[in-house]
């Protein structure tokens, strides 16, 4: 072969190779396979690759095939970022799914807004956000930390005076914190019946800090604990509760990073009567919530997998982005991200998830409590949907503020008092 040959050869190699590219809409899944959030967030691409396998089997999406793009960022927050790039200028993905800790969501946000790009969010957050950028599928603090607060202040919830907020030591723990401690405050707690305190992400040794909870608990006032500890530390604090004799009965503790998959690796007994509060739970009873946990029995091949509230959002974070693509008839992100708002596809309880205007969806709101099966038992629930506030309105900083990225405001942070739209 010649060199003009050779050179005409290499070209329609290269050509082909492009072309099959081109067959397949790459799909970015950004989350912890390993470190101390891989207990959660390993879940979270196993989905992914279920719900994608099956769009496939429909069909794909505009009539090409989805390709799964994988990637570990290793519960490394730094590392997110470098992976975000990776596979949105590498691999050119269409959109990503991923993260858990907003930590790892903050690292990643200049990525997205530098290249255009489109980032599902599936866990609950502190809010104070609302990005063009990103799509928040997990809930907001009003329709998960503040309705929770709400049920243990009724006499339903035990009528509780006293609050410990445990949290772990970053973003969406401190914000979320500074939500509730002014939402108590104004709901006429004192202050010396407010105790915070924040561990480090793998915290193990709890004894001290449980003590602590124990002694608090112990002035007479009826005392709840709100957990945000997130990872691996829910194994031993859980653990030392039970160690410590602190039952459901005498010092509940709701958490709010706790599911089926956390107390999969737990002896539950101790534990039994302990809360959550989520806007899904593997035991709600629902047609398309059975039909979800035999898909993912059988995707998995595993009949005693559970289920969790991310995995709801992620199954509706990417319903929606199809539904949004369709309806764009592209890929392209900007005709996407304008596609979104407005897309409503069903939840697995029964009910539909609608993206609003701010970026966030409506979700109902369920209060759990923990059963000796690993299972939750819904105690609590909301009548219908509740609309996200991306800006609490019990933050100084954020009550006047107010997201909408339809035209023609197209802001995630315009001040009602001001009239303009932040930076």
């Amino acid at each position: 072969m010649g060199a003009a040959g050779a050179l005409a050869f290499g070209a329609a190699a290269l050509s082909t190779v492009a072309a099959r590219a081109e067959d397949t809409i790459k799909v970015g899944i950004l989350h912890s396979l390993s470190g101390t959030m891989a207990i959660s967030e390993t879940t979270l691409k196993d989905v992914m690759l279920m719900l994608i396998d099956q769009q496939n089997k429909k069909g794909g999406l505009l009539g090409k095939k989805l390709e799964p793009v994988v990637v570990d960022p290793a519960s490394n927050w730094p590392l997110f970022a470098e992976k975000a790039k990776e596979l949105i200028v590498k691999d050119k993905v269409a959109a990503v799914f991923g993260c858990w800790t907003s930590v790892s969501r903050k690292s990643v946000l200049p990525v997205f807004k530098e290249y255009d790009s489109i980032l599902f969010y599936p866990v609950q957050y502190e809010g104070e956000e609302s990005e063009r950028n990103v799509f928040y599928t997990g809930a907001a603090p009003n329709q998960q930390a503040i309705p929770a607060v709400d049920y243990l202040m009724s006499a339903d919830g035990g009528s509780v005076k006293r609050w410990v907020l445990e949290g772990t030591d970053y973003v969406y723990p401190r914000t979320t914190n500074k939500i509730l401690e002014a939402y108590l405050k104004a709901k006429g707690v004192a202050p010396e019946d407010i105790m915070v305190n924040y561990t480090p992400f793998g915290f193990s040794d709890w004894q001290t800090e449980v003590t602590k909870i124990k002694a608090f608990g112990s002035a007479g006032k009826k005392t709840a604990v709100v957990s945000t500890i997130n990872g691996d530390a829910n194994v031993p604090f859980y653990k030392e509760l039970g160690n410590q004799g602190i039952k459901a009965t005498n010092i509940p503790v709701v958490a709010f990073s706790v599911g089926e998959e956390e107390l999969a690796g737990l002896d539950t007994k101790p534990l039994v009567g302990h809360l959550a509060a989520w806007n899904y739970f593997e035991s709600i009873d629902a047609p398309a919530n059975k039909k979800f946990i035999d898909e993912w029995h059988a995707f998995t091949k595993k009949p005693k997998r559970t289920t969790n509230d991310p995995m709801e959002a992620a199954y509706i974070g990417f319903n929606m982005w199809v539904k949004a693509v369709e309806k764009a008839g592209t890929i392209n992100q900007d005709k996407v991200i304008d596609a979104m708002i407005g897309v409503s596809v069903p939840n697995l309880t029964g009910g539909y998830a609608t993206m609003m205007g701010n970026h966030h969806i409506t979700k109902p709101v369920y209060i759990g409590e923990i059963q000796g099966n690993g299972q939750f038992n819904v105690v609590w629930q909301t009548p219908g949907t509740i609309v996200a506030d991306a800006w609490s309105p019990y933050l100084p900083g954020s009550k006047d503020l107010f997201a909408d990225w339809r035209k023609p405001l197209s802001c995630g942070n315009f001040n009602v008092k001001s009239g303009k739209c932040g930076s």
